[in-house]
Order: structure tokens, then C-alpha cells, then sequence
């Protein structure tokens, strides 16, 4: 049970007795400073978040009237108390607090695209960066984070383009047939076959999950968000004069 027990300021004595020597009679009382038995603190001053405890063993109609030095017990340890989370299953709760944002696609040419001409692929670099959530429990906290590793675009004819970052504009001013220097497709065929005459495309990013805190770190499997957009793509026709 709870005790309002208070440790001197000038720390914990206790006291123990051991018989004369035979034939003196009577006890002697020695004084013990910090004495602490296997499994019980008992010079610990009391700290932030827990209180001093005492073990009393009772029942119906009867009581003991054993003296038990005051043990110190943080809350979380208390009797009664909910168990602390693991630093994993912190982890858990803090992963499932994360809120991965959704990739923005952009291309070039922004409207129709063109056989045999480079299509450039970029998202919205503001959703391109670390992401992370925290769950806690009293003292101990843990922070899981995701960060963007690749994005996979699904071209919609066959193809799949796969980018380590978020790709980059086009540049105005650029020449139409440049092919990007890090995320692009080039269409062999036009789009006028497949159905509503446009192919759809998806963008998938893949997201690494990491967490630490609590004294531990670990990793979990990846995320990913994804988003789709149609291309037309048309046949230039060469006309030729005479």
C-alpha cells in the first residue's frame, strides 16, 4: 500500500540488533547506514513519477504487526498500474499516426503527348521529404519516420519507369526534344486504340519506415502512396509537298 513516508534529508538509517555476549544479557542496538537488503531500496529519495510503497499482509479479522522498511516504486511499476508499452509497440502506434502525403503529378508536354517524342515526369517536390509522427507513454516517446525512396510510374502502354527522386521540371526554354535527365518515357504508339483514347498512367511511391527512441531503433516494411493521370498520346503526321 501507499505510505506517507518521508526520507530524512540527511539520508536513510536503519537499525538492527544482535545479542551480547553470553552471559551479559540485554541487546545491542547498532546503528546501519544505507543497508540495503537483496531486492529492497531503501535509500533512494523519492523522484519524479512514483511514491513510497510498504508491504502489509492482513486478512479477515487479523493483521501482522511485522515492521517492513519503505520501498520506493515508480508509477508505472505501481500496483495496480497499467503496463508501460514496449519501445516496439510505440512503434507501432506511432506508424500508424504517420500521414503520407499523396504525389502530384506533373508532365511535359502538359497536354497531348507525341510518338516518339520525350515525355518528362516529375511530382510536386513539397510532398518529396521526411515525414514522421510520435507516439509517448509517460517518459518514454517514439518517433516513426518515413522517408521517400523511389517512385514507379505505370506508363499505361506496357511500360514502367522507375525514378529514384521526384524528377525534374522542364526547364522553359528547354528544347521539346530532350529527354529528361532523370525521369521521363518516350512512347512508341499512339493512344487512339485503347479505350477513351488515353492511356492511365499511375505513380507509385515507395516510402522507408524507420522509427527510434526509447532506447531502441527498427525499421518496417515499406509504404506507399500512389496517384494516376491519362496521357493522349497523338501520331504526328509528316506532310509532304511537291
Amino acid at each position: 500500500m501507499r505510505s506517507n513516508y518521508q526520507p530524512p534529508a540527511n539520508g536513510v538509517q536503519t537499525a538492527s540488533y544482535r545479542p551480547r555476549s553470553s552471559g551479559s544479557g540485554g541487546m545491542q542496538f547498532v546503528s546501519l547506514t544505507h543497508s540495503r537488503p537483496q531486492g529492497v531500496v531503501l535509500a533512494q529519495a523519492p523522484g519524479e513519477g512514483g511514491g513510497w510503497y510498504v508491504y502489509r499482509c492482513s486478512g479477515e479479522g487479523m493483521r501482522d504487526a511485522l515492521y517492513r522498511a519503505p520501498v520506493w516504486i515508480a508509477d508505472d511499476e505501481a500496483p495496480g498500474a497499467e503496463p508501460v508499452p514496449s519501445p516496439e509497440q510505440l512503434a507501432e502506434q506511432a506508424r500508424a499516426q504517420l500521414r503520407l502525403p499523396s504525389p502530384v503529378i506533373a508532365s511535359s508536354p502538359a497536354g497531348t503527348q507525341l510518338v516518339r517524342l520525350p515525355t518528362w515526369l516529375w511530382l510536386d517536390r513539397a510532398m518529396w521529404q521526411l515525414q514522421s509522427a510520435t507516439a509517448a507513454v509517460s517518459a518514454v516517446s517514439v518517433t516513426a519516420t518515413a522517408t521517400p525512396t523511389s517512385v514507379s510510374w505505370a506508363m499505361g502502354d506496357g511500360s514502367t519507369v522507375t525514378c529514384t527522386g521526384p524528377g525534374i521540371p522542364f526547364p522553359g526554354g528547354g528544347d521539346p526534344r530532350s529527354a529528361s535527365p532523370d525521369c521521363g518515357h518516350t512512347y512508341q504508339r499512339s493512344s487512339a486504340a485503347v479505350a477513351g483514347e488515353r492511356f492511365e498512367a499511375t505513380a507509385t511511391v515507395s516510402w522507408r519506415i524507420t522509427w527510434s527512441g526509447g532506447g531502441a531503433s527498427g525499421t518496417f516494411p515499406d509504404l506507399t502512396t500512389s496517384a494516376s493521370a491519362s496521357f493522349r498520346v497523338a501520331e504526328a503526321q509528316a506532310l509532304g509537298t511537291g
